[in-house]
């Protein structure tokens, strides 16, 4: 029987009812930090140290707190604890570091490098300072260079990942100190503004945005930073003496070395600074009662469409709605959305399917990205580079609003995520409308999910997902799921889940469900990993993505990585091999594939890259390479080697070239692409991107092509001007996407978008459709 709308809801009340019990925490703390002047004196001074209360000492995972007149201590662990010091007055933001505080406060220091030489001291010094008033949390930096010519911050634009890999100064919080959890910010010498939420130490959502300044300025020494973070932006326990967990990175780009304020091993990698169970620990901070803050976002919109092949002509319309955010609990938000529009999303980037698989788009709905992270489910981890795994996601919220690839709209929903006491929650009820011309039903969405957090790095958890009308329209979908996510040691992490769904006049039971068990043992060294996953034949996340189906799969691979003493130009190789294996339900062999990839990492930060994989493959059905060519049911073996050069993002020039051959279904393939930026001054950067692929099969010959080019003009780091250039051969489909944005004031925004497409078979003269857009949208906080 699927599950009805009614008892879905009544399964949310009573799951939140459960957990909000005793949610709330105690009041009535008492006032302790240090202070820095006093109100009115007009100059900052160090005031008397108040002592860090029993109950805040005795839950330190630390060295016990800094000693009156220190902003440090540290152990033989390698564990550290920092003072914030209590302002008097607000700062004033600049980027310069002239306020007496500075003077009179001590700086925190003792970073040590995580690359490339472990546990040394920096090449260059780094000295912190955290600050805070009534109203907001201060992190300043004073960053040494001693060659001021070779400082990379070539980034402006808001949340852009170059903005982390170039020079760069970056501080996450942990503000409910649960060792997991947290709030990343970066910036460089540009004052550029990047912000994400992370979750369980190995995910972030980088649409994640909140309202924050900072300003950097540049000497002919070194280049300072300050920051100003509202405590009505972040989320933390009742107000009163706090504690929370926090790190330091700074990236020093001309040496390709990365420094952290705690001792940070080599064997994190790239998730060091989300390795929150190795940060320092925060004390003497005190915040201001509740973090329960009410947003409310209106939006007026006008647009002009023209879409002559559904008779519509320079049509003019115009609309409004809002969206209302605010606290529950201290940890816990609601969001509330009416008539939800998207238009200043940016395009899907356009790409063309060379498999029988299914392609995935990444979600870039502001309203569907804050606090996603709660719905990962089974230990997924974010892939900074590549698509999905084989492993099916069973939350998925491009599955909402959005129908054969036309958008859909939204008239409402409500949501509530984050944390109450040691549970991680998310809820979700959202209703699209009726769209005849794509027949398309009014469908409503609902999603539960719920993590409790389990000694200091594990968690299980449950979901569940169910929508009254089927994509496919068969009737109601439902999904039920159990996880659990272990990390027993350090470098050790078992992750496992089970999955069944649920639609009329389908038999429910092994063949409508999925499991995993993952085995994962990573250090600097070595890294080796056990797989099992099953996906039955009937198994259909009606609200989630499966990018394969119907398979069982084993599969594990291993990998070495020395770091060669003897090489200087190398700071480090890695060898692996791979093996995986799909069967049908049967038990058949559907596919065998070894893979053996060498890789070699320069100290320039540049990678040079080899792969040969070796595929059988058993196809019962055949699948279409294009309208013309196809490749037909039966047994095929082939290998195919590429070479891979990717060039540091400290190069003018930088990005990867890849070249593939070899055989492919019977035939021959070869790929040869490039994705990368090319920066022509600190404003305007170009970023080309073509995927060219030769495929000759017995069946006929396949040319596809898939060429983008972005190209941004950065006025501020709050505003910036952008175009996104497409042509995708297989589609015969040109498109451009020109937007601009304008953050005009914190949270709030005017964009401007102009988009067309036009049908290649017309010599790129058919106009499909083109529309312009004007967004205005406010923040009010209260």
């Amino acid at each position: 029987m699927p599950i009805s709308p009614n008892a879905l809801r009544g399964l949310f009340a009573a799951g939140l009812g459960v957990l909000l019990a005793g949610a709330e925490p105690a009041a009535g703390q008492d006032h302790q930090g240090d202070v820095l002047g006093e109100r009115g004196s007009g100059a900052l001074a160090v005031g008397q140290q108040a002592p860090v209360n029993s109950a805040i000492a005795s839950r330190i995972l630390g060295p016990p707190a800094p000693a009156a007149g220190e902003a440090v201590s540290r152990d033989a662990d390698g564990g550290v604890t920092l003072r914030a010091f209590r302002l008097a007055e607000p700062l004033t933001v600049d980027g310069v570091l002239d306020d007496p505080v500075y003077d009179q406060a001590p700086a925190a220091e003792g970073f040590t490098q995580q690359e490339p030489n472990q546990g040394e001291p920096p090449s260059e010094s780094t000295r912190v300072w955290v600050l805070y008033d009534e109203d907001s949390l201060y992190v300043a930096a004073e960053l040494a260079q001693e060659h001021p010519e070779l400082l990379m911050a070539n980034e402006m634009r808001r949340d852009q990942r170059n903005i982390g890999w170039g020079d760069s100064f970056s501080v996450i919080l942990d503000t409910f100190y649960d060792r997991r959890n947290g709030f990343l910010f970066h910036t460089n010498a540009r004052g550029a503004l990047y912000d994400a939420q992370v979750t369980d130490e190995r995910n972030t959502n980088t649409d994640w945005n909140t309202v924050w300044w900072v300003e950097a300025n540049l000497l002919a020494d070194r280049w300072t930073v300050e920051m100003r973070i509202p405590f009505r932006s972040l989320r933390y326990e009742a107000g009163g003496s706090q504690l929370w967990g926090i790190n330091f990175r700074r990236r020093i780009k001309h040496r390709n070395e990365q420094v952290f304020f705690t001792p940070t091993p080599q064997a994190y990698d790239r998730f060091g600074l989300l390795r929150l169970s190795n940060a320092a620990t925060l004390v003497g901070l005190e915040a201001p009662p509740g973090s329960r803050r009410m947003e409310l976002k209106p939006y007026a919109i006008g647009s002009q469409t023209n879409a002559p092949l559904i008779d519509i002509n320079n049509r003019w319309s115009a609309d409004f709605g809002a969206d209302f955010k605010f606290g529950v609990t201290d940890g816990l938000t609601a969001d509330v959305t009416w008539n939800t529009d998207f238009a200043q999303v940016e395009d899907d980037e356009t790409q063309v399917n060379l498999s029988r698989f299914s392609l995935f788009y990444p979600e870039k709905r502001e309203f569907f990205l804050e606090g996603q992270g709660v719905f990962d489910f089974g230990g997924r981890e974010t892939r900074f580079f590549g698509g999905p795994t084989d492993v099916p996601i069973p939350f998925f919220s491009r599955s909402i609003g959005i129908s054969g690839g036309s958008a859909v709209p939204i008239l409402g929903g409500a949501r509530m995520h984050g944390r109450a006491g040691g549970y991680q929650m998310g809820l979700m009820n959202i209703q699209t409308s009726e769209v005849g011309a794509l027949d398309y039903e009014g469908t409503n969405f609902s999603a539960f999910r719920v993590k409790r957090d389990l000694f200091s790095r594990s968690n299980i958890g449950v979901i569940v997902t169910h929508r009254n009308h089927a994509a496919d329209h068969s009737g109601s979908n439902s999904l039920y799921g159990v996880d659990g996510n272990f990390a027993p040691t350090e470098n050790m992490r078992i992750n496992t889940f089970y999955m069944a769904t649920r639609e009329p006049g389908v038999e429910t039971g092994h063949q409508a469900a999925s499991y995993m068990g993952q085995f994962r043992y990573d250090t600097d060294l070595i890294d080796v990993e056990v797989q099992r996953l099953y996906l039955g034949e009937d198994f259909n996340p009606g609200m989630g993505f499966v990018r394969r189906r119907d398979f069982t799969k084993n599969g594990g691979s291993f990998l070495f990585g020395p770091r060669p003493r003897s090489i200087e130009a190398v700071r480090q190789f890695e060898f692996e091999a791979e093996a995986n294996r799909y069967d049908r339900p049967d038990g058949a062999m559907e596919t065998l594939e070894y893979t053996l990839n060498a890789r070699a990492i320069f100290e320039s930060s540049d990678r040079l890259m080899f792969d040969h994989t070796m595929t059988e493959e058993r196809l019962l059905e055949g699948f279409d390479l294009s309208d013309e060519v196809g490749v037909p049911a039966g047994n095929y073996r082939f290998s195919r080697t590429g070479v891979r050069i990717r060039m540091g993002s400290h190069r003018k020039v930088s990005g990867m070239f890849r070249y593939e051959f070899g055989d492919f279904f019977g035939g021959a393939r070869q790929e040869l692409s490039y994705w990368g930026r090319a920066e022509l001054n600190p404003r305007v950067s170009l970023e080309p991107n073509i995927s060219l692929n030769w495929i000759t099969v017995p069946q006929g010959d396949v040319r596809a092509q898939v060429s983008r080019l972005r190209a941004t003009y950065t006025v501020s780091p709050r505003s910036f001007l952008g175009a996104l250039v497409q042509y995708n051969s297989a589609a015969q489909l040109f498109s451009a996407n020109l937007r601009y944005r304008w953050e005009y004031s914190p949270g709030s925004d005017l964009f401007v978008v102009f988009s067309t497409n036009r049908d290649g078979d017309d010599g790129l003269a058919g106009l499909s459709d083109r529309a312009l857009v004007v967004k205005f949208t406010r923040l009010f906080r209260f």
